[in-house]
């Protein structure tokens, strides 16, 4: 009898180690409690940061789950977002507040992702290290009644040069790529990676101004904050660990495109984010990829959306976004 009840104790004790190291394991695993994402991205720049990620998710390598999307027209990610097929979305900045007013308030931004992509560029022999420079300069650039018009206006008016320089336009960005065949000593004004592209096709041309730096130079309550995140506000409100994981691995998916410069650029090729790998090779790191979230995202972004609201109010999409519009985990 005292064998047999032994016996029994033994396999009670068993059992219930059994029980508990199964009902630890379920609750730490992470993966169960995500849910899959339909991440949808704009080529270029605003792209370049999720590359590493699409990368590894293709591979099943995440611990999150994410169907990433690469597409060339902003109007397409507004379509997806507006239809729920995406739930994130990298997109730039003013488009996100003018989503967020069209929506009435149903996207949210995460985190910013690039800040200026816009440049200086010069032709051999034309020498230009400041903005001070371009006094009595003319200036081809891009984006006529739009961001690049407005940041370039913004950046000479507060080096006090903004009545003595003419500005000229070109449609696309792609057109700047043939104005030195008619006016060889040309100052460019370009946007990454057309900027990038001038430098690798005309010896001596190169990259004399980041308008970057030149923004942190005259602006101390904002940043030039062009690229960014955002998520669908019904996702975000069901599935928050899925957002905090996404936001993890996409924070070292920018990382690694900053530190593994060759391998993303290879990426970029393979996903259609940059034309070529030796373009986006020397772009990248002109690109000004980023990550930065919470008080410190809400706080210069806010103050950049200003300057734009300031400039026209169309280009944040009639009105500045409410404190709703940053996410702050």
């Amino acid at each position: 009898m005292k064998k047999i009840l032994s016996i029994l104790l033994t396999l009670v004790l068993l059992l219930g180690l059994t029980a508990c190291g199964s009902e630890d394991n379920s609750s730490s695993t992470p993966e169960a409690q995500l849910t899959k994402a339909n991440v949808y991205v704009l080529s270029g720049p605003t792209g370049i940061g999720a590359a590493n990620l699409k990368a590894k998710a293709d591979k099943a390598e995440t611990v999150g789950d994410y169907n990433i999307t690469v597409v060339a027209q902003p109007d397409e990610v507004v379509s997806k977002i507006s239809k729920g097929e995406a739930d994130i979305a990298a997109i730039a900045t003013n488009l996100a507040a003018k989503l967020y007013n069209k929506t009435e308030g149903e996207i949210t931004v995460l985190a910013v992702n690039t800040l200026g992509v816009l440049n200086v560029v010069t032709p051999d022999g034309v020498e230009i290290t400041s903005l001070a420079d371009l006094k009595g300069k003319k200036i081809y650039t891009t984006g006529q009644g739009s961001n690049p018009e407005y940041i370039i206006n913004h950046l000479l008016e507060k080096n006090g040069i903004k009545d003595d320089v003419t500005l000229e336009f070109k449609a696309e960005g792609t057109e700047l790529l043939t104005v030195w065949s008619t006016d060889p000593t040309a100052i460019i004004i370009a946007p990454q990676p057309v900027a990038t592209t001038l430098t690798i096709q005309n010896q001596g041309a190169k990259i004399a101004v980041d308008l970057t730096k030149e923004w942190d130079k005259v602006n101390t309550d904002s940043a030039l904050m062009m690229g960014c995140v955002v998520v669908r506000n019904e996702f975000l409100n069901n599935n928050k660990a899925t957002i905090d994981k996404f936001l993890e691995e996409y924070k070292a998916s920018i990382e690694s495109a900053n530190t593994d410069i060759d391998g993303t650029a290879a990426l970029c090729e393979t996903y259609g984010i940059i034309p070529k790998a030796p373009i986006a090779k020397k772009a990248i790191p002109n690109c000004n990829l980023t990550y930065v979230d919470g008080k410190e995202m809400k706080t210069k972004l806010s103050g950049y959306l200003n300057v734009l609201f300031a400039a026209d109010m169309t280009a944040v999409g009639g009105k500045l976004p409410t404190d709703g519009f940053y996410y702050e985990g």
